[in-house]
């Protein structure tokens, strides 16, 4: 007589316990040369750091890294590269090798004060003489303050982008049914956001949801919290998307331009369940020169070029339009 099949144990959602799932291959965002050997497997990838590190750098922003989708995209870096061939006093810059590092802002200001960052058994050393350091550097307000406070950046800063508060992002078969944010309520519903090393993104979030859905509902959400889980880094605009694409969280509460980017690049991983009223929850970005930057004249160009064009183009990747008042205003970081 065959063997009867134990029934399958479920989880309090009704999945399945070892339900097949997704994982994210992070997509690069330079060509790689075709000449050298590459490691470039789910745990060789380093997806945050970008550019040649041990040549020359040409010009290093460093910069928190929620906006990565639209500084890294064909609309910024390489239009700045043609830019300057057109400005007589800045032809002649070299901008070869642009390095960018897009991690969270409690670790840009953890590397520059620390003077490295570890990578697994990698140790990279974070000072002028290493070449690996900053001429502009890009976060809010608080942690730019934290910066200037240490000597590292000017003490003003420029705005140039607002986002439009969070959205939800949610498997993308949303088996679930999720609609809008009171659905969130219900008791099975598990959350993901940024996490306690991420304290200005989450009390963005906490904030918004205590205001729009109440304290009690808020106590609720954040009781079913999913806090860690395999593969977690601590970098939301990573983390968030893997925890839905490996259903260790239902829904992921995350800036709208991360889940309308992570939407429309991983349609196979999630969808998009926008949140009306969140808007109102919102931060901005700034940029701030290093104090006495290691590639003056390319900083000067870049910041010159990008207060040009990011008022248009960051719109269109999900940001809020800013008015002519709001953008490039000057922050004190005194």
């Amino acid at each position: 007589m065959p063997a009867t099949a134990d029934p399958p144990q479920t989880t309090a959602n009704g999945r399945e316990v070892g339900q097949s799932c997704n994982t994210v291959v992070w997509r690069t965002v330079i060509s790689a040369p075709t000449d050298l050997p590459a490691l470039n497997g789910h745990t060789d990838t380093v997806p945050d750091i970008i550019g040649r590190l041990g040549a020359p750098v040409d010009l290093a922003i460093f910069t928190e890294g929620n906006h990565f989708p639209v500084l890294l995209s064909d609309e910024i870096i390489e239009p700045f590269r043609a830019w300057t061939k057109e400005q007589p006093e800045h032809a002649q810059l070299a901008l070869d090798n642009i390095v960018v590092v897009t991690l969270p802002q409690p670790i840009i200001v953890s590397m520059l004060i620390r003077q490295g960052i570890s990578l697994g058994n990698l140790t990279l050393e974070v000072s002028r003489a290493s070449g690996f350091y900053p001429d502009i550097v890009m976060g809010g307000a608080a942690p730019l303050a934290q910066l200037h406070k240490a000597t590292i950046i000017e003490s003003k800063a420029r705005v140039f982008a607002r986002n439009r508060g969070f959205s939800l992002m949610v498997a993308a078969d949303n088996s679930l049914g999720v609609r809008c944010l009171d659905d969130l309520d219900h008791p099975g519903i598990r959350v993901v956001m940024a996490g306690e090393n991420e304290p200005g993104a989450r009390r963005q979030y906490i904030s918004a949801l205590q205001q729009l859905m109440g304290e009690e509902a808020t106590r609720s959400i954040l009781g079913r919290e999913t806090t860690s889980f395999p593969g977690r880094l601590g970098i939301q605009h990573r983390d968030v998307l893997q925890a839905i694409a490996t259903r260790a969280a239902d829904v992921g509460i995350i800036f709208h331009h991360l889940a309308r980017y992570y939407a429309t690049t991983y349609p196979q991983l999630c969808s998009m369940v926008e949140v009306p009223g969140a808007e109102r929850f919102s931060s901005t970005i700034a940029l701030a020169a290093t104090i006495d930057p290691p590639r003056a004249l390319a900083a000067k160009a870049f910041s010159q070029f990008f207060l040009e064009v990011a008022r248009e183009i960051y719109p269109r990747y999900g940001f809020a339009f800013m008015g002519e008042a709001d953008f490039g205003a000057e922050i004190l970081l005194e």
